[in-house]
């Protein structure tokens, strides 16, 4: 039987929060993560987070006041979904248990704050030393097999408050264990604006699309070459830059996306641009901001198109249909159909000042719903509410 340390009493000073999280990159959920500690530190808590390796997240929560570790850490990839891939998972997760568990039991924190469902090893290891945690769940997995579900989804039952930032999210979780729904508490992402955001100008010339996010087939990368092709083919003159790489282990998937560029003679119109750690300067660069997602829990880049004052097209899907009212705040079609895309650029490219008219609403709107203030101030109350740190 597993025994639970009981929390030790309190002692007296600020708030202290150990924040363990799976990756060092720069994408969404590795950007909210920074919003996370600066709120925290904002409100006088003393912050630690905990990285399976280092990167480039680790100067950005420096500078936003938190004091870094590395620790071996058992992170759930589908890559390790194999015979071998789980037999590393077991070790990993066995060699990295206890580590966790001395580092919790050092740090006395009032709270974990588990930033994903992909790290399970860090709730189990806060509750072994005594620490009450919250789980920050970013993911919206509506389509796994039942078992897998379960075995992504049980260890929530440890946490003490569950915050998700969608309600695709949350209908994910309770779709597979009703139980948790007294514990889920809606946090929409909060996304920092551009220094400046230009005014869409009207265009008669080349339409410039941008897609911002990892080259994967979840992000629906290839339905965007397609909807390009479509596009050039109704006769408007556009172009594409894609903008992000990789997981580690899906460079086929890029392989294949160049591959269907050059058979559509599109070579002079895509830019793989790669990973860039500021992405405001390609929006103040683009016309239309694409958001082809087959699987999308939020969609940071729906929101940073309306903060940079830029249309945005986006798969009527997930936490997408969250974000932007269609006809009002940007377009929704179909999930994986690119002729509804390359129909819907060339609407707005036939109405360039509706389509402005339509970003400036979208501006207002995110700046509104969306605003890292907002999400400061929300994640400090539910905290609170939830008992981990004092008012």
């Amino acid at each position: 039987m597993i025994r639970f340390r009981r929390r030790r009493a309190r002692p007296a000073g600020p708030a202290r929060v150990l924040l363990a999280h799976p990756s060092p990159d720069l994408y969404g959920s590795d950007r909210m993560l920074v919003e996370s500690v600066r709120s925290l530190t904002e409100a006088g808590c003393v912050v630690t987070v905990a990285l399976p390796v280092d990167g480039p997240l680790v100067p950005l929560l420096q500078q936003a006041g938190a004091g870094v570790v590395v620790v071996e850490t058992l992170v759930l990839r589908k890559s390790l979904m194999s015979p071998r891939g789980l037999i590393t998972l077991a070790v990993t997760g066995l060699r990295s248990l206890p580590r966790a568990i001395q580092i919790t039991r050092v740090a006395r924190p009032d709270v974990v704050y588990v930033n994903t469902v992909t790290i399970p090893g860090w709730i189990l290891a806060a509750r072994l030393a005594g620490a009450p945690v919250v789980c920050h769940v970013h993911e919206a997995e509506d389509s796994l097999p039942r078992p897998v579900a379960l075995a992504l989804h049980l260890p929530l039952l440890l946490a003490r408050r569950i915050l998700v930032n969608s309600k695709a999210a949350a209908n994910g979780l309770t779709a597979t264990l009703p139980r948790l729904a007294d514990r889920i508490r809606l946090l929409y992402n909060g996304v920092a604006a551009p220094p400046q955001a230009s005014q869409l100008q009207v265009q008669n010339g080349k339409v410039h699309l941008l897609l911002v996010g990892r080259l994967s087939p979840r992000k629906g990368t290839d339905v965007a070459i397609a909807a390009l092709e479509g596009m050039v083919g109704r006769g408007l003159d556009a172009s594409l830059a894609l903008v992000g790489e990789v997981f580690p282990g899906y460079e086929w998937y890029e392989r294949t996306l160049r591959e269907q560029v050059s058979a559509a003679g599109l070579e002079s119109r895509v830019i793989f641009a790669g990973f860039q750690d500021d992405v405001w300067p390609r929006f103040a660069d683009a016309d239309i901001v694409l958001v082809p997602s087959r699987v999308e829990p939020f969609g940071n880049v729906a929101v940073e198109a309306a903060l940079a004052r830029r249309p945005v097209i986006a798969s009527a899907v997930q936490g997408l249909r969250e974000i932007v009212v269609p006809g009002e705040t940007g377009v929704l079609v179909a999930a994986d159909d690119p002729d509804a895309i390359a129909e819907a650029v060339c609407a707005m490219a036939a109405d360039w000042p509706a389509a402005r008219d339509m970003a400036e609403r979208a501006h207002e709107d995110a700046l509104n719903r969306f605003g890292t203030k907002r999400y400061a101030d929300d994640l400090m109350r539910l905290l609170v509410d939830a008992g981990v740190v004092p008012d």
